[in-house]
């Protein structure tokens, strides 16, 4: 697995990159962040537990699908994310009332497209701006 950043306006989103899946795994706390326009990661964290509780008591699947993997956080440790394929957090973004929902939809189909178009991507950083 790769581990590398994409950037959502001033937003840094970990992902990783299964080679087995060709799938990549975003962090869900970062896409919350975004969503949220939040700056600090501990608000957005705590949203994230919320929201997963509530998912899971209504049966989403979507929380279901989500995995833990390690990345890189802020102090330069690994740590076990939330993290999840693009077509898991299309559906969690749907439960996130925000007005940046349509924006990172849209980076998230240019992030599968760009994959698509060069499946030799070195996994450079990806920015929306």
């Amino acid at each position: 697995m790769k581990n590398k950043l994409a950037i959502f306006e001033d937003y840094k989103i970990r992902r990783v990159y299964d080679e087995e899946s060709e799938t990549w795994y975003f962090s869900v706390v970062d896409i919350i962040q975004a969503l949220l326009q939040q700056p600090d990661y501990q608000t957005a964290r705590k949203y994230w537990n919320k929201l997963k509780e509530r998912m899971s008591k209504e049966g989403s699947e979507s929380v279901t699908n989500c995995h833990r993997l390690k990345l890189e956080a802020a102090d330069g440790k690994k740590y076990l994310t939330d993290v999840a394929s693009p077509e898991t957090l299309l559906r969690l973004i749907q439960s996130v009332p925000s007005p940046k929902a349509e924006p990172i939809k849209l980076w998230l189909a240019k992030v599968g497209y760009e994959r698509m178009q060069d499946r030799g991507n070195s996994g450079d950083t990806i920015e929306w701006r």
